[in-house]
């Protein structure tokens, strides 16, 4: 039989938190800022997305080149 642990809304509001300080944190990395130049001189739209949407997509892409 498996089983679950249903979170509490402050277990909710800490892993909010902890992407919040770990989206900052990313979003000051030199990594991230070249790589964040590098879209906005491909795609006008890349500027419309939001800080979170930038982190997710260039997590995706960097774990997609490690995989490789």
């Amino acid at each position: 039989m498996s089983s679950f642990t249903v979170k509490s809304d402050s277990g909710l509001k800490g892993d909010a938190d902890i992407w919040n300080n770990l989206k900052q944190a990313i979003a000051i990395s030199s990594g991230f800022q070249r790589w964040q130049m590098e879209r906005v001189h491909a795609d006008n739209a890349f500027e419309t997305l939001s800080l979170d949407e930038q982190v997710q997509r260039y997590l995706r892409e960097t774990l997609e080149t490690l995989a490789y």
